[in-house]
């Protein structure tokens, strides 16, 4: 079932832009097959590869600018989420996929996953303490310190920190579950109902320290709360179900959200993010099998940008 999500995922994506697939040598035959018909508008690729898990978003290298405009590949060192799972392969990702987009890798001197950030675009981040600031991921670091490495990496003027939680997911409380930028200025976050989940709280708190946050530039945060869903298909389990809408993926013209079967709040979940986006075309998608591992479509994907057109500015510091 988890291989017949990330078919449904890529080829979902794939009617918007190219998708690329990293998949071991022994699956490429099945690979092949379960991403067949139907057509998509862009090609899907496959890659040999072999990995130890399938969360990309935090195997993979983030992809940025540096200052002459040229994209590089940022490698923040996966250690197996603090070293709670084989990584052997995993760690290897970052500079493959850098290596394939032909893109200058930087490592950091920090451990942490793509999960762990939220960036708006203008200087501004939402992160969890959690998983970052975590002696099983960064021992030794103050938060100062911390910041500063991650203001000259990711261009960051000001960090917004929610506390998290750590050891009830293998995360240790990844960002990407909590809070979404949808545009600068404006988050939307996930909010837990059911009283006896850990996230309940957490979740609250986080709705709490961002209505009274401020970003880079000085503006109130405007915060969009949705719902998590109040049923899943528990035919998959629900010890480790991630069962939350905003661990969409954002591609050119789409977003790819997740449904869970309850039919109410799946359908007001797609109306607020029709509602922050309204200039793309939502495509609402079951993917139970890998939800039951904990993750999401963003958890499962990682977005490449193309080289920046723009001949650089000589002016502009190195």
């Amino acid at each position: 079932q988890v291989k017949r999500d990330l078919a449904l995922i890529a080829k979902t994506i794939a009617r918007y832009e190219p998708v690329s697939v990293l998949t071991a040598k022994q699956d490429l035959k099945e690979a092949s097959q379960f991403l067949r018909a139907p057509k998509s508008n862009y090609p899907i690729t496959l890659h040999e590869f072999s990995v130890d898990d399938l969360w990309l978003r935090d195997t993979g290298p983030t992809f940025a600018y540096d200052h002459a405009h040229r994209r590089i590949a940022l490698d923040f060192n996966f250690n197996g989420w603090g070293g709670k799972q084989t990584h052997a392969f995993d760690a290897k990702v970052a500079e493959f996929i850098a290596e394939q987009a032909s893109s200058r890798r930087i490592i950091s001197e920090l451990t942490l996953e793509g999960g762990c950030f939220e960036v708006d675009g203008e200087g501004t981040a939402i992160m969890t303490k959690s998983c970052i600031i975590n002696n099983n991921r960064n021992p030794g670091w103050q938060q100062s310190d911390i910041e500063d490495e991650l203001k000259a990496l990711l261009g960051l003027k000001k960090i917004i920190w929610l506390n998290g939680i750590k050891g009830r997911d293998i995360t240790d409380g990844h960002t990407d579950f909590y809070a979404r930028f949808i545009a600068p200025g404006k988050v939307a976050v996930s909010r837990d109902n059911y009283e006896g989940s850990y996230d309940y709280n957490v979740t609250r708190e986080n709705i709490r320290m961002l209505n009274q946050s401020t970003d880079a530039l000085g503006r109130r945060l405007e915060l969009s709360i949705i719902d998590a869903p109040d049923s899943i298909n528990e035919a998959f389990g629900i010890r480790d179900f991630a069962a939350g809408y905003i661990g969409y993926y954002l591609c050119n013209g789409g977003l790819v959200m997740q449904k869970f079967g309850d039919e109410k709040t799946d359908a007001k979940a797609k109306r607020q993010l029709q509602k922050a986006f309204p200039d793309r075309v939502i495509e609402q998608i079951a993917i139970d099998g890998i939800a039951s591992g904990g993750g999401s479509i963003h958890c499962a994907t990682q977005q490449e940008i193309e080289e920046y057109s723009r001949p650089p500015n000589i002016d502009q510091p190195a």
